[in-house]
């Protein structure tokens, strides 16, 4: 697919991944680059899916209670509409949009956008989550994020589902996952 360049003398977009399993820091590691565009008096924006409404309707919340405004919305594509005039887009919850987000966000990179996005990579069952994998591949930068095992102490590659709810999609916190390495991930109901 060809993305017809949209430059307006600026040739400085690229796509930025935070991903990692529950509890890593990944929407804390957003805030950060975030708050730092701030401070260099770049404009942002940020967007979260409408269906995400743990901590706050419009808030990007993180699980430490740090937060920034955002813009809820339902389809990647708004974006697009919603851009105008910003240097830098931030996403959270990535793995909660429709699969056309990797596309808007190579659209945006193209006309000079530095878009940073956080989200899971991979669903409860350890599978691939959402259009997280497709924009690992087209990301100029990946920073892959862990959260410690409570089982074991080793680094926290998984999100375990404590509750008996099979649908890939269920917005929980603490109550309903904890992270887990690799190995207590598999040991499962045994711990």
């Amino acid at each position: 697919m060809f993305l017809e360049p949209h430059f307006k003398g600026n040739r400085g977009g690229w796509i930025e991944v935070i991903c990692g399993s529950m509890f890593s820091g990944k929407t804390e590691e957003l805030l950060r680059r975030l708050k730092r565009a701030k401070i260099a008096n770049q404009q942002i924006e940020i967007f979260k899916p409408k269906v995400d409404t743990r901590y706050d309707e419009t808030k990007v919340v993180s699980h430490d209670a740090n937060f920034i405004h955002s813009t809820p919305i339902e389809h990647s594509s708004a974006m697009l509409n919603l851009a105008e005039g910003v240097s830098v887009i931030g996403v959270d919850e990535a793995q909660f949009f429709d699969a056309d987000l990797p596309t808007v966000c190579e659209k945006l990179a193209m006309r000079g956008i530095r878009v940073i996005v956080a989200g899971l990579d991979m669903d409860f069952r350890g599978q691939p989550f959402g259009p997280v994998p497709a924009l690992l591949a087209i990301a100029e930068y990946i920073t892959k994020v862990h959260a410690i095992c409570p089982h074991c102490g080793n680094l926290a590659t998984h999100s375990y589902r404590l509750a008996e709810e099979d649908s890939t999609v269920l917005l929980g916190e603490k109550n309903v996952y904890e992270p887990r390495c690799r190995t207590c991930y598999h040991l499962g109901k045994i711990l």
